[in-house]
């Protein structure tokens, strides 16, 4: 047990709020374990962190692999890369998987965003994810063809993290189609009671969004109403999960500031900040205390409902239809940057495969 007395500690003893890592850097995931982290999290943009931080001693594999694989294109060592560095890192959440029997100690391991659009692409890579060791966690965006496969890969046995995900809409397709995934389980009478699933709402991202928004649109609002944006989302999907029962947690990511975790304290949900923000939040004079069921003030809801047309689809339980997901723009964003930083880790692989001889 660690003997850490921080703010994410306390809340980790005191609350059922769990604190996830954002990061599989060796020295990242360290403490954050010493401060109570019961998952982590690995996908492109990691990794490239990772590599920065430990090239030292992944250089020599990555020039393994490429002598090992004659024909395989940067793509492919890159995603290589990526599944080893997440079955290297899962290993040290393994005492903590047992100890809660799945449903935290996972390394949450990221689907190739190019595969957005391909139900038969996502479940493929999923499965192959979820071999990669006994305390695996697979991201799914939550797109159309994402929502497909999430229910498919949950009747096959495998926890889920959704993710690419903003709204009450989206969350609420992915809790269905978990339930949906259950079911099937359950009618065949398959074994679901270590099974893990998260649906991640990227909070810091809706007001990243509205704040473009307002720009593009000259719109004038108090700009603090818009650091509300996230939480509130996030405090509505909880409640209607809680009203429902649905058999998946809420998972927050994309920080932003401290109501990012502050806010949600309290509630049986996954709190994932990078490293950097735990370290803030540690040393932060923020008290632990249950702020889950308190409502985000009615008068900036109403404010932003009526100045952001995305805020509507971001937080009316009908604000968006599972065809609109695609489109909108919160997902095009966030997509296109994962999918950059695919092409950032092949350059780093390209560096150690084909050096470029006018630096030589």
């Amino acid at each position: 047990m660690s003997t850490y007395k921080s703010p994410l500690h306390e809340m980790t003893q005191t609350t059922p709020t769990c604190l996830w890592n954002d990061s599989a850097a060796y020295e990242e995931l360290k403490y954050s374990i010493e401060h109570g982290a019961v998952g982590a999290t690995c996908n492109p943009v990691i990794v490239l962190d990772v590599l920065k931080q430990e090239l030292a001693q992944w250089k020599d594999r990555i020039v393994a692999i490429i002598a090992e694989r004659p024909t395989a294109t940067e793509r492919e060592i890159a995603w290589q890369i990526v599944e080893e560095i997440s079955a290297t890192r899962a290993t040290m959440l393994l005492d903590v998987f047992a100890e809660h029997k799945g449903k935290n100690g996972r390394l949450s391991i990221q689907t190739d965003p190019i595969h957005y659009r391909d139900t038969e692409a996502l479940v493929r890579q999923t499965m192959r994810f979820n071999e990669l060791g006994p305390n695996m966690i697979v991201k799914i965006p939550v797109t159309k063809a994402g929502v497909a496969a999430i229910e498919e890969v949950t009747y096959r046995g495998v926890s889920i993290n959704a993710t690419v995900s903003f709204a009450v809409p989206q969350c609420i397709a992915v809790a269905e189609a978990v339930e949906r995934g259950l079911k099937r389980r359950e009618a065949e009478g398959l074994d679901i009671s270590t099974m893990g699933p998260v649906c991640t709402i990227m909070v810091g991202r809706v007001d990243d969004w509205l704040k473009a928004y307002m720009e593009k649109k000259q719109i004038s609002t108090d700009p603090g109403y818009l650091e509300w944006a996230g939480v509130a989302t996030f405090k509505k999907a909880y409640a209607i999960f809680q009203e429902r029962g649905y058999r998946i947690r809420l998972l927050s990511a994309a920080f932003r500031n401290h109501m990012h975790w502050s806010e949600f304290i309290g509630g049986d949900v996954v709190i994932s900040p990078p490293c950097k923000w735990q370290k803030r939040f540690n040393a932060s004079d923020v008290t632990v205390e249950n702020r889950i069921s308190t409502p985000v003030d009615e008068k900036i809801v109403s404010e932003l409902l009526k100045k952001f047309p995305d805020f509507v689809k971001t937080y009316n339980e009908d604000g968006m239809t599972v065809d609109e997901f695609d489109t909108y723009p919160p997902t095009v964003r966030t997509l296109r940057q994962f999918i950059e930083a695919c092409h950032e880790l092949e350059g780093q692989i390209r560096e150690l495969m084909l050096p470029n001889p006018d630096k030589a």
